[in-house]
């Protein structure tokens, strides 16, 4: 059940724009009052060719026509002015006066002599900027000023950008204009237009129901107890249309069916109808009055429907309906103790004979079976004497088969059980057979994607095992290669078909330390099977594209941090696009993937990076390296290697201070000259 509470009717000394929305949402609320209640009711009487006099009542449509028609409502016309550059509440009234003036008499508007008007739409005692409207509850005097500005319900985009990145999750729901990553372009909507449109789905709502409405009259203007204002009252029954809705309900019906849910509910009071009326509906709800103790004037037949008059009938009806199911229980329960007996007396009568039955074929059985007995005791002695011998050579066998668990399945595990010394020989064969069998139904559980994953694995082992600190706790970790999604994303999607990178690697968000002051620059560094790529890590634009076949070396430390060293050929033929592709600063194009902005400009050489997942970066780079050139790249693990920066070669120093473990904001780097050194 929902509950739908409104503001009720305004009428201030000086209205504005709050009030004139407040009282086109009850204009519109009375109108679907009023077609719910009396409209609607009188439309069906007549539809259903019953005989009723019409009773007249207020309809407000013209002003609801006149506030939200499109091209020349007020609304319309508000937007239509809101939308302008140089906008202004007198020339909003302007055009109002001079399109609804002469359109509806519900409009009225100050006389001037710039602007012809009829004398019915038109008053002198209006103020300055001031136009009336005649409700369906009174004539309001509405003031313009301040109209446009706050229909320009605006909120700027940066607002909406920093409420829908706050970490509630609320906000990403009322700011999605907010979201960088769909722009537009759009205009935003109006006050009056979100408010229209608003109004439009309450209206939609409530006619798919079936509403209650509660009128609420005040007694006096002052809001205090044992004051009773009759005018003020009489005003409110008046426009609510209560007299009109009262004479309806009176002279109309309060309870209405189809002749078929009718006689479907109460067909069970007439021995014509129940429990089955073949016939028309009509007909059977004809018979089923007729034996009713209701007078016939409380019914009218209308074409497809049964009226009933008053409530005391339907109260009636269904106290009847009541008796005559409470009876109908009786019966009914009457005849499933009756069947519910006789089941149960048949039930037993079959059991007995089941009973019967099964224990002369028992006793049968088992006398079958004494005799069986015998005769598989004199062929059992026979079968044991000539299986001992042979139970005894397969002892080992079974023993050895029993204690071999499901753990020595595992290719690493050397455990095997004991045995007779006359057995050493059968045994030591049983051993390497038994490993065998196991080494290949190990293999057999690899797909094509664990073998990669394997062979990754056993790369990382020969390349870092007992040389880089770090290596022992990447082992138990699986290497899942994506970390950001990005073959999901759709922009990726666009530039890997450009650059011919669609198989992705390894994709995570790193640090790129900077080759002149050493600092943590945070990247997206993405590798496929051909390039290796940096991407900025909100517009994914490409920074640089290295071939993987320009990459000949790989350096790392043996401490425990995560900094690697990527050695690219000279000159390399990675692109710079931290501005326009292909153009440098100086104004030359350049061919791209060239780090050569201008002729002054330097080369940028080697990369140094920073990532919680050195070893599977590496690994994977130098798998992608192999299969590229065909041969595997130098894996440099050592304290101390050059590395080219630019046309300047810089040697990098690693010191270790003794820390057990080390973070990423535990790593200081120093650049002096030629040297960097990284304090782990």
């Amino acid at each position: 059940m929902g509950i739908l509470d409104v503001y009720g009717f305004e009428m201030m000394e000086k209205n504005s724009f709050e009030q004139f929305i407040i009282n086109f949402c009850n204009e519109k609320l009375h109108q679907v009052i009023t077609e719910s209640t009396l409209k609607q009711e009188q439309e069906e009487y007549v539809r259903e060719d019953i005989s009723w006099t019409h009773v007249d009542y207020f309809n407000n449509s013209p002003v609801c026509n006149l506030i939200e028609k499109n091209n020349h409502g007020i609304l319309s016309l508000l937007d239509e002015e809101s939308n302008k550059l140089n906008f202004s509440e007198e020339s909003f009234l302007a055009r109002l006066t001079a399109l609804c003036s002469s359109q509806s008499h519900n409009f009225i508007d100050r006389r001037n002599r710039q602007y012809v008007t009829t004398p019915a739409t038109s008053d002198n005692s209006l103020p300055q900027n001031c136009f009336r409207l005649r409700h369906f509850a009174g004539t309001v005097t509405y003031s313009v000023v301040g109209f446009i500005e706050k229909n320009n319900d605006f909120l700027h985009r940066d607002l909406s950008i920093a409420m829908f990145r706050c970490r509630h999750p609320l906000m990403k729901i009322l700011f999605p204009e907010g979201n960088p990553r769909r722009p537009t372009v759009k205009r935003p909507t109006t006050t009056g237009a979100q408010f229209k449109i608003a109004i439009d789905g309450l209206v939609r709502n409530i006619s798919s129901k079936q509403p209650h409405y509660v009128r609420c009259i005040k007694p006096n203007e002052l809001k205090q107890p044992r004051i009773f204002e009759m005018a003020l009252v009489q005003h409110q029954v008046r426009y609510l249309g209560l007299l009109e809705t009262v004479r309806v309900r009176r002279c109309g019906f309060c309870y209405r069916l189809s002749y078929s849910q009718f006689l479907s509910r109460y067909k069970m009071l007439s021995l014509q109808t129940w429990p089955c009326w073949l016939g028309t509906p009509v007909e059977g709800v004809s018979y089923l009055i007729k034996d009713l103790p209701i007078p016939g004037a409380e019914f009218a037949f209308g074409r497809t429907k049964l009226f009933v008059r008053s409530p005391r009938s339907v109260f009636e009806l269904e106290e009847f309906r009541r008796e005559r199911l409470e009876d109908l229980a009786t019966l009914i329960q009457k005849i499933w103790r009756g069947y519910r007996k006789k089941k149960e007396f048949l039930k037993k009568r079959k059991s007995q004979i089941i009973i019967a039955a099964a224990w002369r074929s028992w006793r049968a059985r088992e006398e079958y079976r004494i005799l069986k007995r015998r005769k598989q005791i004199e062929w059992a002695v026979n079968v044991i004497q000539r299986h001992f011998i042979c139970w005894k050579r397969i002892q080992f066998l079974l023993k050895l088969s029993k204690e071999l668990t499901t753990e020595s399945e595992s290719p690493v595990c050397r455990d095997w059980p004991p045995c007779h010394c006359r057995l050493t020989e059968a045994s030591m064969l049983l051993c390497r057979l038994h490993h065998k069998w196991r080494c290949h139904q190990y293999r057999l559980r690899f797909d094509q994607t664990a073998r990669n994953r394997m062979r990754e694995k056993v790369t990382a082992s020969i390349i870092f095992k007992e040389r880089k600190a770090s290596y022992s706790r990447s082992v138990s970790h699986p290497f899942l290669g994506d970390y950001v999604r990005l073959r999901q994303n759709v922009q990726w999607k666009k530039i890997c078909v450009e650059n011919n990178d669609q198989y992705v690697v390894f994709a995570d968000i790193i640090n790129k330390i900077t080759r002149s002051s050493g600092k943590f620059v945070p990247i997206l560094f993405v590798l496929s099977t051909s390039s290796m790529l940096i991407l900025d890590q909100r517009t994914l634009q490409i920074k640089y594209r290295v071939p993987a076949t320009e990459i000949y070396r790989l350096s790392l430390s043996p401490y425990l941090d995560d900094i690697a060293v990527f050695h690219v050929k000279a000159p390399s033929p990675c692109s710079d696009t931290s501005s326009e592709p292909g153009i440098p600063s100086g104004g030359t194009i350049l061919p791209p993937g060239c780090l050569f902005q201008s002729e002054f400009a330097k080369k940028k050489g080697d990369f140094v990076f920073q990532t919680g997942h050195v070893i599977e970066i590496v690994t994977k780079l130098f798998l992608v390296v192999q299969n590229a050139v065909g041969k595997p790249p130098q894996v440099n693990i050592s304290t101390e290697f050059e590395a080219n920066f630019g046309q300047q070669t810089v040697a990098v120093l690693f010191k270790c201070t003794g820390l057990p473990e080390v973070q990423s904001g535990q790593i200081r780097i120093v650049r002096k000259g030629n040297k960097m050194e990284v304090l782990v």
